[in-house]
This record gives structure tokens, C-alpha cells and sequence, in this order.
């Protein structure tokens, strides 16, 4: 069994190389960004490349500004935990080893919700995420930082495991946040600023992208973005996953009494690409054979080991990721989702949905403004 990531052409970057254009451009030496002063990273959370082009109409300073070869390519799997900690870090999954929404704690067994369960897991997100953030790196080289976000993200466990060396400043609507964190830029000389704006995937997630609800999400990220920008500083537009809409006649739910439960230990990860850990790993390949017979057609089936193998989580994970990963790695195919049936069933809720290798998840936009403007 094999899988592999979707060519996209023109062959894009991956938003692991963001970190590197920014401190180019405020060092003057980078080939991919123009010198700026300061830099601006807005992050509109779940805005793929497709559906922003898809609706162009209700996202003209966004899209107007896009040219063809605007895009970058996320990570595996494509969902904010891992994500967005690669947009942060500079480094894939496999290297942080963020490798999940949820994973399974190899010390304890305790599944570990990697945004908002960090206290209940009992995991210290400085000693989980180890790799230095951007902005310890840009503290290091004397230059100021700062993350601008919704006050609920100040101090949180994610944000201790993606945010550290960042000075964090809250604003309430995404125009505030944007505004402030152009401020910042513009008083602060050298600086590197963080914008987070999660509308998109939150209305996604809700009510799906064809839903009104997400349009005037669209509508509200772009207008957050002005017509001008401070001068010198050059501002970046990019996501970090984007998403599909899954219908619920693509939901493929494994009930607790389902073959598949058999030998299984425990399920993380989330419905487009989970984590199946084994009772007795020896028996992978036997239950691998199993799992790709019971989701034929909506899924592909891995072992850890052609998932590694492959460079789905990168090049040469971390031995603290690989014994995250799970000992089958499901991602789903199509619109389909695979749920557990002994889960919460209110999961089965959600209509936006990432993870998977789908070029709707994976491909993002990368829109320069301000001095990174062509």
C-alpha cells in the first residue's frame, strides 16, 4: 500500500519555507521577498487557495492580489496543530512532532488534544514542542516579536507550544487585528508580527464553505486587509490548511462492535486522517490488511513505516514523533470521513472539514502586500 501526495503544478513551496523568506526580507539578503523594515504574517486559518479563488467575487483585494503561482503546499496532516506549528517552527511535523489534532501519548497512553487539551493530558507544551518559533529565533537576533490574536489564545497550551518568544497582543474583529498588528510593525524597526485571524475555519467547520456563513467570513478577512500599508513594511497572506465540505452521506463510522475495533488500542487524529494504535503493534500488518479491506474507497491504509517511508510528516521525523505517529495512518480519500463510533457523535456535526492529502486541503495562498508587493 502506498500513497502519495498530489502533484500540484506549478510544484509549490511548502509553507515550512515562510519562516525563512520573512527573516530574508528583514535581513536584506533573502531572493524570494524584497527587503522590508518589518514583516506582517497574517494567517487566515483554513483558507485554501481553491475556495479563495472559487469565490474571488466576495474576496477582490485577497484575489486581486493573488497571481497563478501565489500558492504553497501545506504539510502532512493538513490541520492546524501540525500546521500551523510548521508555519511557526520552519520545520514539518515529523521534526516538531505536532503529528495530529490528536495523538496518543507514548508515556502515559492519554490522547492528547494538541490545541486545547494540553492541561487535561497533563503534557507540558514546552518540553512536547521543543523546536524553536520564529519569533525565539527572531528575540535572538535582537529583533522585536509579537503574535496578535483573540485574548482567548493568550497564554493557552497551543500557544505555549507554537508562540513562545512572542510578545502577545489581543484585538477583538479581525480588522482590529490586522490594525494593531500593522501598528506594531510600522513603531517597532526590525520587527516580526504574527496575525491570527480564524474566522474562515471556524465558519467552515460550522456551517460548511457554500454556507452564507462563510462567505461573510470571506468577506470580513478580506476586508480586514487595507488598501494601504504602512511604509516599509511588507505584509504576507497565507493559511495554514485548507479545507472540504463533507456531506454526511460520505461518513464512514466505525461502531464499537465493528471489526476494525479489534486489536485496537485507541483512535486520534480526527475524521479525514486518523491514528490507529494497536494493542500489539506485531500484529500491523495483519490489521492493516483489515482496515484497508473495511474502508476500501474511502480511505487509504499505512503502516507507521510507509508512512515514514513515504515523507508524508517529512524527512526523517524525530524519534519523539515517529512514537506519536500512529501504527496505521489513515488519511480520507474524496469527501469521505472516518469517525469512531465509540467518539463523541457530535463531531459528526461538522461539514468543513482537513487533514487528508486533497489538493483543497493542502494547496494555500501565499499574497504579498505592502513592500513584498510585485
Amino acid at each position: 500500500m502506498t500513497l502519495m501526495l498530489p502533484a500540484i503544478p506549478p510544484s509549490p513551496r511548502s509553507i515550512t519555507g515562510v519562516a525563512g523568506d520573512l527573516f530574508g526580507a528583514l535581513d536584506g539578503t533573502g531572493e524570494s521577498l524584497p527587503a522590508a523594515r518589518s514583516a506582517v504574517l497574517v494567517v487566515m486559518d483554513g483558507l485554501g487557495a481553491i475556495p479563495l479563488r472559487a469565490h474571488a467575487g466576495h474576496a477582490r483585494r485577497l484575489a486581486g492580489a493573488m497571481a497563478k503561482k501565489d500558492v504553497l503546499s501545506s504539510v502532512f496532516p493538513s490541520t492546524t496543530a501540525a500546521a500551523l506549528t510548521s508555519l511557526l517552527t520552519g520545520v514539518d511535523p515529523g521534526q516538531h512532532g505536532l503529528v495530529g489534532y490528536e495523538v496518543r501519548d507514548p508515556g502515559t497512553g492519554a490522547i492528547v488534544n494538541q490545541l486545547a487539551g494540553w492541561e487535561k493530558a497533563h503534557v507540558d507544551p514546552r518540553q512536547w514542542q521543543r523546536t524553536p518559533t520564529v519569533f525565539e529565533t527572531a528575540a535572538a537576533a535582537g529583533r522585536p516579536a509579537f503574535a496578535v490574536g483573540l485574548a482567548a489564545y493568550a497564554g493557552s497550551g497551543f500557544s505555549a507550544a507554537t508562540l513562545r518568544g512572542a510578545e502577545f497582543r489581543a484585538a477583538k474583529s479581525a480588522a482590529e487585528r490586522v490594525a494593531l498588528a500593522l501598528t506594531l510593525a510600522d513603531e517597532n524597526e526590525g520587527a516580526l508580527v504574527y496575525c491570527y485571524l480564524p474566522e474562515a475555519d471556524k465558519a467552515g467547520h460550522k456551517h460548511g464553505m457554500a454556507s452564507p456563513a462563510w462567505i461573510a467570513a470571506l468577506e470580513e478577512l478580506d476586508a480586514a486587509i487595507p488598501a494601504s500599508m504602512p511604509e516599509g513594511v511588507g505584509v504576507l497572506v497565507t493559511a495554514d490548511h485548507g479545507m472540504v465540505d463533507v456531506p454526511r452521506t460520505r461518513h464512514l463510522v466505525i461502531e464499537e462492535r465493528s471489526p476494525l475495533q479489534e486489536g485496537v488500542a485507541a483512535i486520534a487524529g480526527e475524521p479525514r486522517m486518523l491514528h490507529v494504535y494497536l494493542e500489539d503493534p506485531s500484529r500491523v500488518d495483519e490489521l492493516a490488511a483489515r482496515w484497508a479491506a473495511g474502508v476500501e474507497g474511502a480511505a487509504d491504509v499505512l503502516t507507521r513505516a510507509q508512512a515514514v517511508q513515504g515523507g508524508l510528516f517529512g524527512v526523517a521525523p524525530t524519534a519523539e514523533a515517529l512514537s506519536r505517529i500512529g501504527d496505521l495512518v489513515v488519511p480520507a480519500r474524496g469527501l469521505w470521513a472516518l469517525y469512531d463510533g465509540a467518539a463523541d457523535p457530535r463531531s459528526q456535526g461538522m461539514v468543513g472539514q482537513h487533514g487528508s492529502v486533497s489538493p483543497e486541503e493542502l494547496r494555500v495562498p501565499l499574497i504579498r502586500f505592502g513592500a513584498f508587493a510585485r
